[in-house]
């Protein structure tokens, strides 16, 4: 009933202020399981897709943002809930994978939808990146559910980092047909069934966001910047040492003395 509630009230408001389009949405079945597989570009995502289908449709979150403590983390904590948010501990490496996994296991049995970005994280320059094999392929295996790539379009510009007020503009929606790998029921645990179960979903969905591919993962993507700052910054200030060192040892014009 929260849930409703929520997608009334946020649904609507985003409908009205952002008039989303969608194309595709009878590709979404009415009922039964099914994997909602999307590209990743902005926090947003999980808002503005469930909100343009008729069906509740169930995404994992971090847990902290259920765990946050005080007034502030309990709102938040209710919120996401609200909007049919899982919380899962994304910090243990194999062990949060297998929790994320049972999850959308427990979803797909009692014949809802769950929503899930193969990329594992928000694209850091809105290019299409690697899916990860071990969630997305792994609870399509299991469950025999068909996975229905969804591609979302330029909810990143909406609300860049860094940026506290989003930009009025339409986001787009492509939901393609649903695929089927019930040939591989069973085969969940080889790893290069998964992989190219995982690299299908991820060539559709490019083929609908049109996005640039790159065959790595976005975590690994996310470091090399985070370094290529850390150093280009490093270099910058290596840089004004060096000017400001050089300008020391210039004599002064007036009477030929170092300058200070």
């Amino acid at each position: 009933m929260f849930y409703g509630a929520m997608k009334l009230s946020l649904g609507s408001l985003l409908k009205v202020t952002f008039r989303p389009w969608v194309e595709g949405l009878e590709n979404i079945p009415k009922e039964g399981p099914a994997i909602l597989a999307s590209n990743h570009l902005s926090f947003s995502d999980s808002f503005f897709f469930p909100a343009m289908l008729d069906r509740k449709v169930t995404f994992i979150a971090k847990s902290e943002y259920f765990t946050s403590p005080g007034i502030k983390g309990k709102l938040t904590a209710a919120f996401f809930k609200g909007v049919g948010q899982l919380p899962v501990d994304r910090s243990g490496g194999r062990g949060a994978g297998d929790a994320a996994v049972r999850s959308g296991i427990e979803v797909l049995e009692r014949g809802e939808l769950f929503g899930i970005y193969p990329e594992g994280t928000r694209s850091p320059d809105g290019r299409l990146y690697r899916g990860k094999p071990g969630g997305l392929a792994r609870i399509a295996l299991v469950t025999g559910a068909p996975v229905i790539p969804v591609a979302m379009i330029d909810t990143e510009k909406i609300q860049p980092p860094g940026k506290v007020l989003p930009k009025l503009m339409r986001p787009g929606i492509r939901i393609g047909k649903p695929l089927d790998f019930s040939r591989y029921q069973g085969m969940e645990n080889d790893r290069f069934i998964l992989r190219s179960v995982t690299d299908e979903v991820m060539y559709e969905i490019m083929k609908l966001s049109g996005q640039e591919y790159v065959d790595i993962y976005a975590t690994a993507a996310k470091r090399q910047m985070a370094e290529a700052a850390k150093a280009e910054a490093a270099r910058a200030k290596a840089e004004a040492r060096a000017k400001t060192g050089a300008e020391a040892d210039t004599p002064d014009e007036k009477d030929g003395r170092p300058g200070g």
